[in-house]
């Protein structure tokens, strides 16, 4: 079968790139599947004066609100009818298994429904202004905005910062991650469907240190908003501060998992693994560190060590709706989880179960593992004479499905051990004590915190972190605030002869002047 060769989205059309073609890979197989077209520099400057040109004209930017949600919403009803088509995309570039993509990817139009919603509903702060003044607040849009998203949850994430952002009225360019470029290209297809004028949304892929920083540099880009790695939020925060730029960045974590004895053990194990094997662990808010009370610390191993067993049993081809769990994304990434788990190990972690790349073929449906980039759910603990809080893989984030599991004695040791981490991303606490959920969730250092639950994601409530896991936050009034700028306005109602009164800065004679 010939290798399919997707283009750049522009202008409301497809157009080729000049940079070397992008080689999209199933991480399952290893084959070459597709090959994309990629942004130059050349590239990018006519997409965003493009986009530019469009914003200035006002065909989006200056339309009637009512107008931007009716689009926004038939995104929503257009995005359902394309469902499983980019279901099988997602899985094929990402090596998700397909159960988590249709579990996830359907609640994408929430987002497109919560922002039209929004910018419906919303009203105009009048200000208490002091004096015969009205005051009031617009919002415009900033412009055109670079997103760069990237490859573990294409859609959602871009779904995430592309919403607010048409809501308010910019026009966007998007850069989505080298490795899976594929769905994001057709979200401009659908957005054009869906009547959104061309111009207004664009998709550029290529590498992040050519394609990417060439997009961020631009001087016309007037926010960046960024999901990646927390060097690269760095280095592009950099550039955004140069240009005043607006900036947005939601970076990486090393999320704690809090378990008291006040748990329920069954519930939280089922928790646990779904908070740090979802996506093969390839995501910021997985859960990585897991802090068990000593009291049942040897009980929750245990049945750790059996879930994750099982999970392994189950592992295939992604695209088996019987397959727990797909593959890392490529032989880099899997490098990167064997070198940390390695080093570990080699520092003498016990290993309670997985540890090693996954060869043989699957007993589930015959996948040869030895040809995709597949590693078991894996769990590590302290040995005889290692505590893990001192080895790498407790504090650097290893993104793949791989946690550590330490013990506590008291709340104060739980939350020194969960705020023992540069990332605060998230966190997560477990137990049926509420008084203990409220004391504790307070004290842990994280953007999010979820008791007895993990990895709950809705449009209207913030997703963001501190420490080095970000700026600012994805979701809900904040975020679409963030992609629009305030125009004030302030009439004077007075008469005229109280402003002859109070107003004449320069007049002859004594008497007050107001300031303010």
């Amino acid at each position: 079968m010939a290798t399919r060769v997707h283009k750049m989205w522009v202008g409301g059309e497809e157009r080729e790139g000049g940079a070397k073609l992008l080689e999209v890979e199933d991480p399952a197989t290893g084959e070459r599947f597709a090959q994309c077209h990629a942004a130059t520099e050349s590239d990018i400057d006519t997409a965003v004066q493009l986009a530019h040109a469009t914003y200035q004209a006002g065909t989006w930017a200056k339309a009637p609100r009512h107008v931007r949600a009716d689009v926004l919403d038939k995104i929503a009803a257009l995005l359902t009818a394309t469902l499983p088509q980019l279901i099988e995309l997602e899985v094929r570039q990402t090596g998700r298994a397909i159960r988590e993509m249709r579990a996830q990817v359907p609640t994408l139009v929430k987002w497109f429904k919560y922002y039209s919603a929004l910018i419906r509903t919303e009203e105009r702060s009048v200000l208490p202004t002091v004096g015969k003044l009205h005051n009031w607040i617009d919002r415009r849009p900033l412009g055109v905005v670079a997103q760069i998203t990237p490859f573990n949850h294409p859609l959602l994430i871009a779904v995430k910062k592309i919403a607010p952002a048409l809501a308010a009225g910019n026009s966007i360019i998007l850069k989505p991650s080298e490795l899976t470029p594929l769905t994001s290209i057709e979200l401009g297809k659908l957005f054009k469907e869906a009547g959104l004028p061309d111009g207004v949304f664009n998709v550029l892929p290529g590498d992040g240190a050519t394609t990417g920083k060439a997009l961020v540099e631009h001087s016309l880009i007037k926010k960046v908003d960024v999901t990646g790695g927390t060097p690269a939020g760095r280095a592009i925060g950099a550039i955004a501060g140069r240009n005043l730029a607006h900036y947005t960045a939601e970076l990486g974590g090393k999320a704690p998992l809090v378990v008291f004895e006040q748990a329920d053990i069954d519930l939280t194990v089922n928790g646990i693994v779904f908070a740090s094997f979802m996506a093969s662990g390839q995501t910021c808010i997985a859960a990585t560190r897991i802090i068990v009370q000593n009291s049942i610390l040897s009980r929750v191993l245990e049945k750790l060590r059996s879930k994750s067993k099982s999970i392994e049993k189950r592992m295939g081809s992604p695209d088996n709706m019987e397959s727990m769990m797909g593959p890392l994304i490529s032989e880099k990434q899997l490098g990167n989880v064997i070198e940390l788990v390695d080093n570990a190990v080699k520092s003498g972690v016990e290993v309670v179960t997985g540890g090693s790349r996954m060869t043989g073929t699957s007993s589930l449906d015959g996948t040869i593992f030895d040809k995709g980039y597949f590693y078991p759910p894996t769990v590590l603990k302290d040995g005889s004479n290692t505590p893990i809080v001192g080895t790498r893989i407790w504090k650097e984030e290893a993104f793949g499905p791989v946690i550590v599991v330490v013990g506590f004695d008291t709340e104060e040791q739980a939350l020194e051990l969960a705020n023992d981490c540069d990332f605060g991303l998230g966190a997560a606490i477990w137990t049926q004590d509420l008084s203990q959920a409220f004391r504790v969730s307070e004290g842990i250092e994280a953007g999010i915190c979820w008791v007895n639950t993990h990895h709950r994601n809705d449009p209207s409530s913030p997703w963001g972190g501190i420490k080095n896991s970000g700026v600012g936050s994805e979701n809900g009034i904040d975020a679409y605030h963030a992609y629009t700028t305030t125009k004030s306005t302030i009439i004077n109602y007075a008469s005229v002869d109280e402003s002859l009164t109070s107003d004449d800065w320069f007049r002859e004679g004594p008497g007050d002047v107001r300031y303010g």
